[in-house]
């Protein structure tokens, strides 16, 4: 899909420092430094502002040792991974942080290096050859390098459009993963759905030639059970109820969730996690056809619970819910669901936060807390009860859209909380998608939320 190359430079290389250095800290990091190394500084007119770097030249004219700017707190409050960028834009070389003492920013800007080598060039495009970093002895780095894979395998499944990233080719890439950590990984298909009962997974994905289906990956034997949902609506025309033509130009990353669960499982595999992992994916694509779910139509669910269908496009929720109600059956410590779900969520907290929902307020604390650490940022919003009426139609248990546009992304989230009863719950309202590029993110899929319940993950299930 992408070439992308994630690697350090080999341990024992040699390599060139890269001197991290506040705004407020050059004269008297300067002052240290060779007579000519400073009149070259101030010749360049360098401020050690974030984002900028300056090479300094060694007594033969070649390139010598780098200088990177890194501003002041509130700069860098503004812009994540600001080291990013010298992965590709320095000499070709193997590199050193000097200067990064704070754990926590090393393992971000270290981090970012690696982020910075990705491209999307299954179609076109050269992939760029990014410089290495040594990591330092301080950082664990194989914690880094999982994250780093996790993402770029994330943003290569969003980023792959839907012709090539269907319901088999996301089973595919999620055999794959299994294949790689000796993970099971067990798929009902089509008509099959409704003899295991899975009638909405089956009732949003039978008007497409491309099969529906449920994909069950596990892995790990002992310790604490988690199991990750992930929307998988490999294209989304909003059915009946279809999408004007400028709403389905992003539809390749509804499945945004499945790559993003897929990616945080392999972080928790490579990184040989001490617990017993459960994914499951509904893989569908919501298309128009003679045998589409309409407007009006009640389904029940595998929970039993009924719902009307007032928008076919509001299918994400459906899929996820009977995917759910399977996952509650083995009542694990924790659920965690992540989904492209609702455009209210950008309304309220735009494309950069992670909104997500917590039936436990200390799980919530410590998502919170954790996001902060890895530069990951996420932000809580309610499961609030008054709503609940908001999703009960009368006709049917549940109401799949409710009518008047309010708390769009609060009633979606109370909707799928009905299929989750014997287990704390987590669901991820993410959008999946890096609008402009910054540093360590170019435009294109991105995950949201993965990095943050990894970190997280101690204080959730007791590891």
């Amino acid at each position: 899909m992408s070439a992308f190359t994630c690697e350090f430079a080999p341990e024992g290389a040699p390599t060139r420092p890269i001197h991290v250095i506040e705004a407020a800290d050059l004269d008297t990091w300067s002052a240290g430094r060779p007579e000519p190394e400073r009149a070259w500084i101030t010749a360049q007119g360098f401020k050690a502002t974030l984002g900028t770097h300056l090479v300094l030249p060694n007594p033969d004219g070649t390139a010598g040792d780098v200088v990177a700017g890194y501003g002041s707190a509130s700069d860098r409050a503004r812009m994540r991974f600001a080291l990013g960028p010298l992965a590709l834009s320095l000499p070709a070389g193997d590199y050193h942080f000097e200067g990064l003492t704070d754990p926590q920013a090393l393992a971000e800007e270290t981090l970012g290096w690696l982020l910075s080598g990705y491209r999307f060039t299954r179609y076109a495009g050269k992939a760029p050859t990014p410089s290495r970093l040594r990591p330092s002895p301080e950082l664990d780095a194989a914690r880094v390098l999982a994250m780093a894979e996790g993402e770029g395998l994330t943003r290569d499944l969003i980023n792959t459009p839907s012709n090539d990233m269907g319901p088999d080719e996301l089973e595919a890439a999620a055999r794959r993963l299994a294949d790689t950590h000796g993970a099971s990984c067990e798929v009902t298909l089509d008509e099959d759905l409704l003899g295991a009962n899975f009638p909405m997974i089956h009732a949003v994905g039978r008007a497409s030639a491309r099969r529906p289906r449920l994909i069950d990956l596990r892995w790990g034997s002992e310790g604490p059970a988690l199991t990750l949902v992930g929307k998988g609506v490999c294209f989304d025309t909003g059915g009946l109820n279809l999408k004007p033509g400028g709403s389905m130009a992003l539809m390749k990353k509804d499945m945004g969730g499945s790559a993003t669960v897929l990616g945080l499982a392999h972080m928790i595999m490579a990184l040989g996690l001490p617990l017993r992992l459960r994914v499951l994916i509904p893989a569908v694509e919501n298309a128009v056809s003679g045998t589409a779910f309409r407007p009006g139509d009640v389904l029940t669910s595998r929970k039993g619970l009924s719902v009307e269908i007032n928008n076919t496009d509001a299918e994400g929720r459906l899929v996820l819910a009977d995917a759910l109600a399977l996952a509650d059956e083995e009542a694990p410590d924790l659920i965690l669901s992540m989904a492209t779900l609702t455009g209210a969520a950008r309304v309220a907290v735009g494309p950069d936060l992670a909104p997500f929902y917590a039936t436990a307020p200390e799980q919530a604390t410590a998502l919170q807390a954790a996001a902060g650490r890895v530069a990951d940022p996420v932000w809580q919003l309610p499961f609030h009860a008054p709503y609940e009426k908001m999703i009960e139609p009368g006709i049917a248990d549940l109401d799949n859209a409710p009518a008047g546009g309010f708390a769009g992304s609060i009633t979606a989230a109370l909707f799928l909380r009905r299929f989750v009863e014997a287990t704390p719950y987590i669901h991820f309202d993410i959008y999946g998608w890096q609008p402009s590029a910054a540093p360590a993110r170019p435009k294109g899929g991105v995950g949201q939320g993965a990095r943050a319940v990894l970190e997280a993950l101690p204080e959730l299930l007791g590891l």
